[in-house]
């Protein structure tokens, strides 16, 4: 399989990169500004395009099997966050023209549903510092929802804590609800995420939603 990946370098990004070359699949790493970032791995190179800029997407997809965002809304190499809603526009628009079906997109935890019709960025007690991240998660996860058809796209929502460590291939998944293990907790490595994501790639579950996973 021929993967696109927009925000190679990043944390899950690189994860993804080295999963998926393990796999046999071939990796064209988009980042952007290639003069400042390091490829994630040496049997790839990295590529210039901009995942919030359509006519940038069509350009880098085409040909691919699948494209897969795992831009973050921080601020990186070139210093500017992007923005997400941004983002999910130009990547339904770019994969379109690019004659691409297959999209999946790293996604955040806050829009998971702590209870019916409460999402965990709304929950008590979240923290402020990521309410910004999260809402815009939110938000491009509507624009998915209501402008992504007939694309086969997925949404990946991590647990609340996302963090490095061990691969070990095992993870639990879930729709909608907020995950967490028997003490309460919410957790996955950037390790197992990238499993959960390639998994997804190559045998779909979750066409056109959104899914989530954790321990």
């Amino acid at each position: 399989m021929k993967i696109v990946l927009f925000g190679a370098t990043g944390n899950v990004g690189q994860r993804v990169v080295h999963e998926a070359l393990e796999r046999g699949h071939e990796v064209v790493a988009v980042v952007r500004d290639p003069s400042r970032s390091e490829a994630p791995d040496p049997r790839v190179r990295l590529v210039q395009g901009d995942a919030t800029d359509a006519a940038s997407v069509a350009s880098v997809a085409r040909g691919a099997d699948a494209v897969v965002s795992a831009i973050s809304p921080r601020p990186g190499t070139t210093g500017t966050a992007p923005s997400l809603v941004d983002a999910a526009h130009a990547l339904i628009a770019g994969v379109r023209q690019a004659g691409v079906k297959r999209l999946v997109v790293v996604g955040g935890a806050g829009s998971l549903e702590v209870a019916p019709g409460v999402m965990l960025l709304d929950a008590p007690g979240f923290p402020e510092a990521y309410k910004a991240e999260a809402v815009a998660g939110r938000d491009s996860l509507a624009v998915y929802r209501a402008e992504a058809d007939g694309l086969d796209w997925t949404f990946l929502s991590p647990a609340a804590e996302i963090h490095p460590g061990e691969r070990t291939g095992r993870y639990r998944t879930t729709i909608d609800q907020f995950l967490t293990n028997e003490q309460g907790h919410s957790t996955i490595t950037f390790e197992d995420y990238a499993v959960a994501l390639v998994d997804e790639l190559e045998r779909p579950q979750h066409v056109g939603r959104r899914f989530g996973v954790a321990y």
